[in-house]
């Protein structure tokens, strides 16, 4: 939350370990672009099924790289988040001490630094931080492997943003991969795809870091809340029929 940590102080903290940050985008048809900025070394991993359509001239500045990733065009929009977790596992190794994932309709509207680094990261849901865990929309049918009993779970995350230490993600993404394998083995698809099964892992494994609704706001929401004195990313207004081609 805004006030609770000085960023001067945590950004020399871990200007001096030389860290490298994984930075994973995914644009998948229609959807837009946009940047992400940190106060350490970033390597930005855009993956697309149109290289063709990131512009050539992005500038970028010391100690950033972009790597444009080719994925197939999927047949449906869920597909694009089922196979995330697949393609984070396959294509981001040991390159980097840290990695952070990212929905690509997002904007940020101020820093997102060093305060958000921790061994296993994730950001509290913009709807639904107010409300009792009974009202939480995990995924309850127990034939999924998403499943969450009533009694478990502290927050309901996001999936717009989640990351941390490399193996701490690389464990997160392999159990969430072979959990969707299963799924779609007998036929089940969760609730909110690979945001359900995301969730699971977190209910069974704890984030060690926090990030408020701050660093996930929802820009259908109107103004901030009252308890939300900045805003630093946030989900774009898109109209969902232009941008998911399929349904």
């Amino acid at each position: 939350w805004e006030g609770t940590f000085d960023h001067l102080v945590i950004d020399e903290t871990f200007r001096s370990h030389n860290l490298t940050i994984a930075t994973t985008v995914f644009a998948v048809g229609k959807q837009l672009l946009h940047h992400f900025r940190v106060g350490l070394d970033v390597h930005y991993y855009v993956f697309t099924d149109l290289p063709g359509d990131v512009p050539g001239n992005i500038t970028l500045g010391l100690g950033r790289l972009l790597s444009i990733v080719k994925v197939p065009k999927f047949d449906r929009w869920q597909e694009i988040s089922l196979r995330r977790m697949e393609l984070i596992q396959d294509h981001i190794q040991r390159e980097a001490h840290y990695i952070f994932c990212l929905d690509v309709d997002m904007r940020f509207h101020g820093r997102v630094g060093s305060e958000a680094l921790g061994r296993l990261v994730a950001a509290i849901h913009p709807w639904f931080y107010m409300f009792p865990r009974s009202e939480y929309p995990y995924e309850r049918r127990t034939v999924s492997t998403a499943s969450v009993p009533q009694d478990q779970g502290d927050f309901y995350y996001q999936a717009n943003i989640f990351g941390g230490a490399l193996e701490d993600v690389h464990r997160l993404t392999k159990t969430c991969r072979e959990h969707l394998e299963v799924d779609k083995s007998v036929g089940v698809e969760a609730v909110w795809q690979e945001e359900s099964h995301l969730n699971w892992y977190l209910v069974k494994n704890k984030p060690t870091k926090l990030l408020s609704p701050k660093y996930v706001w929802d820009d259908a929401r109107g103004g901030k809340a009252e308890e939300i004195k900045l805003v630093r990313f946030s989900s774009v207004i898109k109209n969902k029929a232009e941008v998911r081609e399929n349904p």
